[in-house]
């Protein structure tokens, strides 16, 4: 009976070592697939469409991760074929520095805003 349970053990531990394995490329073809929009659907990443458009990026994506494709060369392929607004996490370049810090800037001016407003004004 000990002998069963070290066995199913063993077995247990091959598997998820086999699984760790095999699905890094996997990991990284989800993760690709989640920072795209579908065109088709447009509220959906390509991750949870299942339209044809979907569908078929998701081959291309395994089959760029088989050639040996990087993440940042998977990206810059789509980007040069469908345009920037394809990808959900724009690279930082001269086109998107205002969507990268108008939240910071923002967020400085409303704070500067509420420390006159609350903080300097009582003091007064």
């Amino acid at each position: 009976m000990k002998i069963i349970k070290y066995l199913l053990i063993i077995f247990c531990f091959i598997g998820m070592i086999k699984n760790l394995s095999a699905s890094e490329p996997d990991k990284l073809s989800l993760k690709i697939t989640k920072n795209l929009r579908c065109i088709i659907c447009q509220g959906q990443s390509v991750y949870d469409s299942q339209s044809e458009f979907a569908l078929s990026l998701k081959v291309l994506i395994n089959k760029k991760i088989e050639d040996g494709f990087s993440e940042r060369e998977i990206y810059n392929y789509l980007v040069e074929k469908y345009g920037e607004w394809i990808v959900y996490d724009p690279i930082l370049s001269k086109k998107t520095y205002i969507l990268w810090f108008l939240p910071i800037l923002l967020f400085l001016i409303g704070g500067a805003i509420i420390i006159n407003k609350f903080i300097i004004k009582k003091k007064i």
